[in-house]
């Protein structure tokens, strides 16, 4: 298994397939590739059924699909979910990481708390406004 789910994440996953409207069988879509301030760039989705050649997670009752790409880019990352009074989302944590900040800078929800695992806050790009701005 690539990666590993705490229970706020999977019930971050649940709430969001609930609101999603998935049925019995849907899951949490978690895309993640190269990009973004942090180095990544993720989307997330709730779909019906994986597709082939997905890895299915299945923890703490969310279900999570993820493609080859996404897999290998979180190999042995934890995924945990954390919110504060000005930031909240998906947070990724690796004990093999470089201390790293993403989005929001030192001392942000993205920088490593000093407890031995990096931890970097992924967050994905605002949607288009259609060139308004």
């Amino acid at each position: 298994m690539c990666v590993t789910l705490t229970e706020k994440a999977a019930a971050y996953m649940r709430r969001m397939i609930r609101f999603g409207q998935g049925g019995p069988a849907a899951g949490f879509r978690l895309a993640v590739q190269p990009g973004g301030c942090s180095g990544f760039d993720t989307r997330f989705s709730i779909e019906d059924a994986p597709s082939p050649g997905d890895t299915v997670v299945q923890q703490h009752g969310a279900t999570l699909f993820l493609t080859p790409e996404t897999c290998a880019l979180l190999q042995g990352y934890t995924i945990d979910f954390g919110e504060t009074a000005t930031d909240g989302g998906l947070k990724y944590l690796s004990p093999a990481a470089r201390h790293v900040c993403g989005c929001g800078g030192a001392g942000a929800g993205g920088c490593s708390s000093g407890s031995g695992l990096a931890s970097i806050a992924f967050m994905a790009r605002p949607p288009d406004l259609g060139g308004k701005g």
